[in-house]
């Protein structure tokens, strides 16, 4: 989803501006950043992918 299009309902501005507190707000719930917004399931994958990768480079290496 993006802001771009978005019409803050407080300033009647572009919400992807951020002229008043409540675009600001509106644009940083529609633009997620950092890892704080990803799914505690794709970390595990991404773990258990990681510690998979090891484990069969150490096997093959003898």
């Amino acid at each position: 989803m993006s802001c771009e299009h978005l019409i803050c309902a407080a300033c009647a501005g572009p919400v992807v501006e951020g002229r008043c507190p409540v675009c600001r707000e509106g644009r940083a719930k529609v633009h997620h950043h950092g890892l704080g917004n990803l799914s505690p399931v794709i970390i595990a994958l991404v773990v258990l992918l990681v510690v998979a990768l090891v484990a069969l480079s150490h096997v093959g290496g003898y």
